[in-house]
């Protein structure tokens, strides 16, 4: 990390220890955004509602057939130590070894599992491709009971097709307000992040432990969540995935570091990974990449405060961060944030990074369709990415797959590449277990 971005992450980390709370009396957008059909980065969820996704997308309440725990309360918003996996247990490299180029593909796909609907072609990719983890996509309101059979399901699944893996990454879109996709008995009503800004760093870290809890519960070990892109009061209107949304933990660095480490800890505490999003920072773009193309920032550089509060959530402790598919002009002005080794590597390099790197939604966001399926995996994974996201259609799962084994088999350096990518999400799954 940069030494003066190393010298702001620690005063901000100082600040949100000390109790530092949303920023009261900031202006907010006028009204919330009524939940619709959006996928995990916010693309129209294939089942024709709108809910948003992993990068935030709006999808209708559904019904879920498919899975609950409580930690205790951290208090403390300086940088946590990771969960250490447990010493017995095999090390991502020794389970590696043990795999087939087909399963260490498998490590770094995630396919999208609706929460209402069919289920068919994501159990076809686990099955055909050793796909080794979910994401629940869409909206349900049917409560923790069938949520938890469906991951059960998936996981007894799973360990059929991958009897070398310690655990499924099961991971879902539980940021709050209108990206929320469990709801019903079992699951608070999550407040915006703007709301949850207002709150103090202790209480904030409390709620989002209950919250975790509620997660972990079900067989969820994964959040992908919190945004820590920091949005100017002025445009949060304007800015389409964002801001009009009220996804953002207030319009100051400082409460967009003390609100999404507040809620990162919490979630740990609870025994939830999370993946703060999306590097580095989608608070300046107007279009959203799940509904748009040609979304590209022209201010974001790599002493951006968003890449501050990236910064900070690194420091704390998060395991997973998340790109985006914006276009930064000021770090590579070629290639989307998710394809560019210049952004993976201020991730990397100047933040100290070294957890797992995932992608935003690469299955139905109109950014990235201009490229086929397995020209986007394989064009992530060369820049630097660990783990392909492919929520909102899961029938891209396959090609995805399919692309990484061919040209790793024909390209001994993208093969390592493979290696290091699935080593990595191992070590992450071996930690949770510990």
């Amino acid at each position: 990390m940069t030494s003066r971005l190393a010298r702001l992450v620690t005063v901000l980390l100082l600040l949100a220890t000390a109790g530092c709370g949303g920023q009261a009396g900031t202006p907010r957008p006028s009204s919330s955004p009524t939940p619709g059909t959006t996928t995990p980065s916010g693309t129209t969820a294939p089942s024709g509602s709108a809910t948003p996704s992993p990068s935030g997308s709006t999808a209708p309440p559904g019904t879920a057939s498919g899975p609950t725990t409580a930690a205790p309360s951290s208090t403390s918003a300086s940088p946590e130590p990771s969960r250490s996996a447990d010493p017995t247990a095999p090390s991502g490299r020794e389970l590696l070894e043990r795999m087939t180029l087909e399963e260490k593909v498998g490590e770094i796909i995630m396919v999208g599992v609706p929460v209402s609907g069919g289920r068919d072609t994501a159990a076809a990719v686990i099955q055909e491709h050793h796909v080794a983890n979910i994401f629940l996509h869409g909206r349900t309101q049917a409560g923790q009971a069938p949520v938890r059979r469906l991951v059960v399901d998936f996981r007894t699944l799973g360990a059929a097709e991958n009897p070398r893996d310690p655990l499924m990454l099961v991971a879902t879109d539980q940021e709050g307000g209108t990206v929320q996709v469990l709801r019903g008995d079992g699951f608070s009503d999550l407040p915006s992040a703007v709301d949850q800004a207002a709150m103090s760093p202790d209480e904030l870290r409390r709620n989002a432990e209950t919250w975790g809890a509620e997660l972990a519960d079900v067989g969820v070990n994964l959040n992908l969540a919190p945004v820590a892109d920091v949005v100017l009061a002025a445009s949060a209107a304007s800015n389409a995935p964002i801001g009009a949304n009220r996804r953002n933990y207030g319009y100051t660095l400082d409460s967009v570091v003390a609100g999404s480490v507040a809620f990162g800890q919490g979630q740990r505490a609870a025994g939830v990974a999370t993946a703060p999003k999306h590097f580095p920072g989608l608070g300046l773009v107007v279009g959203n990449t799940d509904t748009a193309t040609d979304v590209t920032d022209t201010v974001t550089g790599p002493d951006a405060k968003s890449v501050a509060a990236f910064a900070a959530n690194v420091e704390s402790g998060s395991e997973f961060v998340m790109m985006s598919s914006a276009v930064y002009t000021k770090i590579d002005a070629e290639r989307p944030a998710v394809f560019s080794p210049a952004a993976i590597d201020l991730l990397r390099d100047d933040l100290g990074f070294d957890g797992v790197i995932m992608t935003d939604d690469l299955a139905a966001a109109a950014q990235v369709q201009a490229w086929t399926p397995g020209d986007r995996a394989v064009l992530a994974v060369e820049a630097g990415v660990d783990l392909v996201l492919a929520s909102a259609d899961p029938t891209t799962a396959a090609p995805m797959a399919q692309a990484l084994v061919e040209r790793a088999e024909r390209d001994p350096g993208f093969a390592s590449r493979i290696d290091e990518a699935a080593a990595r999400v191992l070590t992450a799954k071996s930690a949770l277990i510990g």
